[in-house]
């Protein structure tokens, strides 16, 4: 069987090294077969118009929890479908489906129905497994995780998950916990990323949980120590870490709340873009009008009001998750972090990809890989989105 091809024209294609001004990309079947600055002569591929606008890679969203009115913890193969189909609109193509504190039996049914979802998921952003955070956390830093299910790391119980599924790509969990360390060696042997999260670790923990794994950080600046004093003595904390331990890579929600203006200029400063992924951390009310929601799922989640742009807990003494979307993170660094909108999108692509270890096929628009392809104007609205060659969004723009 012959495979479509695709000929996309008069648009700006970003590739992880500069900006093409009207250039050529090619697809056939499911990945990217030529980008070129100069024409290219493909006189059996439908060609497509971008219209002046952009041509980026497919966005990868990290860390997510819902969208569109659904959550991940809803416990429904249709939740997923359903957040995976909300966020494809605002340009993701890949999603990491993230979990909140829960009991063993909770986490153990989330896999099932990944895989579950996983299976059927044809009309939404891709699945690149499955992210647990918590319930290895700290509860001083618990921030919106339920303190019902807060607890130590038990090797019996994360040894069962495990068993049971290899959907999970990464997991999150306060590195100073006691039976910490050992965790975070036994998913460094399993190949699954181990990030500090929800911690109130010191400078020299987090060194020897790095040493034992811990090679990213969960949200930066978000329920995490930074300066302490114990006893008169200043002592640095995770977010001081993130910043010394040169290959820590980090992720942030940039919706320009949870981080104002100055802390993502200094995050992009110290940390840089390939060590920086953006990420939504979005809850169900993603791309919902304000109001109330559910943190969680539907029947046992935190109740939540959301409003300023950003889910709050009721009392609103702390942020209870983010209702952003990928373009808005990458509008946000662009406009108010004042990024290069080239390494703005690295932050969102190639980054992320990398930490995920899928940069052999996502991330970039380079021949070769999948060719998930988002369109988007100067105010980085998204207009059209491929996944694997396949337009599923957007309308119809061939010539």
């Amino acid at each position: 069987m012959e495979q479509r091809k695709y000929k996309i024209v008069n648009g700006h294609i970003i590739t992880p090294y500069r900006i093409i001004r009207n250039g050529t990309l090619i697809t056939e079947g499911r990945r990217i077969l030529a980008v070129s600055e100069r024409d290219v002569e493909m006189p059996d591929a439908t060609v497509i118009d971008a219209g002046g606008q952009y041509v980026s890679p497919g966005f990868i969203d990290l860390h997510i929890h819902g969208g569109g009115g659904y959550d991940f913890m809803d416990g429904t193969v249709e939740a997923f479908l359903k957040v995976a189909e909300k966020h494809l609109e605002y340009g993701t193509t890949t999603m990491v489906p993230t979990t909140l504190s829960s009991d063993r039996a909770s986490l153990l049914k989330a896999l099932e129905i990944y895989e579950a979802a996983h299976a059927q998921n044809t009309t939404g952003a891709r699945f690149a497994g499955l992210h647990l955070e918590g319930p290895y956390v700290a509860m001083s830093q618990r921030g919106a995780q339920d303190p019902r299910y807060i607890r130590n790391p038990e090797e019996a119980e994360y040894m069962e998950v495990l068993a049971a599924s290899d959907a999970v790509v990464r997991w999150s969990a306060a590195p100073e916990l006691p039976g910490a360390l050992p965790f975070g060696r036994y998913l460094r042997s399993r190949g699954i990323l181990a990030a500090a999260a929800h911690t109130d670790a010191i400078y020299e923990e987090m060194l020897e949980a790095y040493e034992n794994g811990y090679t990213h950080i969960t949200h930066l600046y978000s329920a995490m120590s930074s300066v302490t004093r114990r006893n008169a003595f200043r002592y640095a904390g995770v977010v001081e870490a993130a910043f010394l331990i040169d290959n820590m890579t980090v992720e942030i929600i940039a919706d320009g709340i949870h981080l104002p203006a100055p802390l993502l200029k200094l995050v992009y400063k110290i940390k840089g873009p390939g060590k920086t992924a953006l990420i939504t951390d979005a809850m169900r009310a993603a791309g919902m009008p304000p109001g109330e929601s559910v943190l969680g799922g539907l029947h046992n989640g935190i109740k939540v009001l959301v409003e300023d742009g950003v889910a709050k807990l009721p009392d609103r003494t702390s942020f209870a998750g983010s209702v952003a979307t990928a373009d808005r993170l990458v509008r946000t660094m662009v406009q108010l972090a004042e990024v290069p909108l080239q390494e703005a999108i690295q932050m969102i692509t190639a980054t992320p990809a990398s930490i995920a270890g899928i940069d052999d096929r996502k991330g970039s628009l380079v021949a070769g890989k999948d060719a998930d392809i988002v369109f988007f104007d100067e105010q980085i609205q998204v207009s059209t989105v491929f996944i694997e060659g396949e337009q599923m969004y957007g309308k119809e723009t061939t010539l």
